[in-house]
């Protein structure tokens, strides 16, 4: 069907987008708000011209939009129109557009508020169109309808042929242009396919799609951007580190320097909370362990800032699309005493990931004078991180 309407007809696109969009909130006009990284005018182009029987695309804008419409399409090509005061107006206003510019055997009149159009809909209305001079897509009413007096519910209404309908909606381009020059400018219409038919020519109604419902509401914008966000997985990983207390050392815990009569021997400046954040963040991508990513045996890491592994850690996750979105460590020993370095810590360790301090827990605990940390030899630390992740095909 693609192949024939391409090769038959010449088929051009008309998309409105001249209104405020004053219930979706905000300053800036719907079709020009973001939805992941994208204007929605942008989104509804680019769905528009990935269907291969589009010729061209012509973009109805409000009065002083074109430039920065323009800004937002880059170098896509498209041609620009200034419309009217109401939607029918800017539909005429596109149609004449059209016409100065050597026509088209079919038009496409879609709103830019629909912008997440699929290539099936488009299909089923090229074919509606072989047996009427328009088609549109309709989805059908799912709720109970009923009929209200004075604030009470009064009669229902029979639902069976009872239809939503959705843009864009497809018409021979003479037929249409002849509909809407007809048309009284006394009364407004409902939409294109109303002209239409009140002009005398049938509609046929296709299947529609749910992903093609209009962006009016805050909560509309909020929803398409939950579906347009691909999914993503949450991944824990946990991390355990210890090293012996030795004299004549600095005591480095979790980014901080902490003053006490011996430190933490080790290959690096053994910050054994570091290190079991790193093995933590480094289990959740199932990506190994410190050592293997920092081997003991390579002497350029002797004495290494345990800050360059976590932020190595860090950096991992971001090459992932990952976020690190809670890291929960707890240091065991008996000595010195973590709670009054506990801020510092947060904070430390957080400015390192880049997140916000409020993801960072840092908790003490001893082993009630048992084994080697009860003993004062060591300090021992474990750490569990959560991480959100792309979810895995």
């Amino acid at each position: 069907m693609r192949r024939t309407m391409t090769s038959t007809y010449k088929i051009v696109a008309l998309i409105v987008a001249a209104g405020q969009g004053s219930r979706a909130g905000g300053d800036t006009a719907k079709q020009f708000r973001d939805i992941v990284g994208k204007a929605v005018l942008t989104h509804a182009y680019d769905a528009m011209a990935a269907h291969d029987a589009i010729d061209a695309i012509h973009i109805v804008l409000g009065a002083g939009q074109e430039e920065y419409a323009r800004s937002l399409l880059a170098e896509r090509p498209a041609s620009f129109i200034t419309g009217a005061d109401s939607r029918r107006g800017s539909v005429r206003a596109g149609l004449e557009a059209i016409a100065a510019a050597g026509g088209a055997d079919i038009v496409l009149i879609h709103d830019a508020a629909r912008p997440f159009l699929p290539d099936e809909v488009t299909d089923r209305l090229l074919a509606g169109l072989e047996q009427a001079k328009g088609a549109v897509p309709v989805l059908p009413v799912a709720d109970t309808l009923v009929r209200g007096q004075g604030g009470h519910m009064a009669d229902g209404v029979d639902r069976a042929d009872l239809f939503r309908v959705q843009t864009p909606q497809a018409f021979r381009f003479d037929a249409i242009l002849a509909a809407h020059r007809a048309w009284d400018d006394r009364r407004e219409a409902t939409d294109d396919a109303a002209i239409l038919k009140a002009w005398g020519h049938d509609v046929i109604l296709v299947q529609g799609d749910e992903r093609l419902e209009k962006l009016t509401y805050p909560q509309d914008f909020a929803r398409a951007a939950m579906q347009m966000t691909p999914p993503r997985s949450t991944r824990v990983g946990m991390g355990y580190d210890v090293h012996r207390l030795a004299p004549d050392e600095e005591l480095w815990l979790g980014g901080v320097l902490v003053p006490h009569d011996r430190g933490l021997a080790g290959h690096s400046d053994a910050d054994v909370a570091l290190h079991a954040i790193v093995d933590a963040i480094l289990g959740a991508l199932a990506d190994g362990d410190i050592g293997s990513h920092f081997p003991p045996s390579d002497a350029k890491w002797r004495g290494a800032s345990s800050d360059r592994f976590l932020a190595y850690a860090r950096d991992r996750v971001a090459a992932r699309d990952g976020v690190i979105d809670h890291v929960d460590l707890t240091i065991i020993c008996e000595a010195p005493k973590i709670g009054p370095h506990r801020d510092a810590m947060r904070a430390r360790i957080a400015e390192i990931l880049s997140v916000p301090v409020e993801r960072i827990s840092v908790k003490a605990t001893t082993t009630e004078r048992l084994g080697f940390a009860g003993r004062r030899e060591g300090i021992a630390a474990q750490a569990v991180a959560t991480l959100s992740l792309p979810a895995l095909s």
